[in-house]
Formats: C-alpha cells, structure tokens, sequence
C-alpha cells in the first residue's frame, strides 16, 4: 500500500489528532481509522460518474500509537481512493498526483493548525 507517514509525533500529539478528528466526524468503523473526504472537484472522471452509487470518496488516515521504546507515533495517509459504498469497483484507485498532492498538503496543514510541527 502506498502511503505518506508523518512519524515521531508524542502521544499527545496523537490524542489532539484524534479529538479535532472525532470532533469533525470523520471516525472509521474501527479504532484510530479515520476517513478524510475527497473533494468532488478533484474526483476522476470515473469516480464523478460513480459517485451516486459509490461514493462519497474519501482517503484513510490510521493513528497508530507507538510501542513504548520502540517507536514513536505515526499518522499514515493512505494514498489510496476508497469509495463508503462499495469496497470493490473500478472507481477505486489510487490517488491521481492531484488527489495526491491536495491530500497531503491538507493533512500538512491541519498538523500545522494544530500546532503539531510535521
């Protein structure tokens, strides 16, 4: 799975991630999973025309917790185009360098919004 990691964060750093994540809604259905959504302008043309059966569109960011003195926490992106309604279909794909580029500098930001130095 291709991804963009931002590591050695502090576990307070993780817990100020999750709160203003859980705070905007975005949790997964599993623990430290949370769904950041795609804008629709930025959809390929394929994920536009899917996008009533499919959609919406998102990219999973995981908060992983680091194990005591073996790593520190990470935020990993992943850099892959899911869809909420269907796990399989061609619209599914991974991040066009458009997607890719406004993702990561989203999650850039928000870091940067949170006082977290990324």
């Amino acid at each position: 799975m291709r991804c963009y990691l931002v590591e050695d964060l502090l576990d307070a750093d993780l817990k100020k991630i999750a709160d203003t994540l859980d705070e905007l809604q975005l949790r997964g259905p599993l623990d430290g999973i949370y769904y950041l959504p795609l804008p629709e302008n930025l959809l390929q043309p394929e994920q536009t025309a899917h996008l009533d059966e499919c959609g919406p569109f998102f990219m999973a960011l995981e908060l992983v917790e680091g194990a005591s003195d073996m790593s520190e926490c990470q935020v990993r992106l992943e850099l892959l185009v899911r869809a909420r309604n269907k796990i399989r279909c061609s619209c599914v794909a991974y991040a066009t360098p458009d997607q890719r580029r406004h993702m990561i500098d989203y999650l850039d930001q928000f870091l940067n919004g949170l006082g977290i130095a990324a």
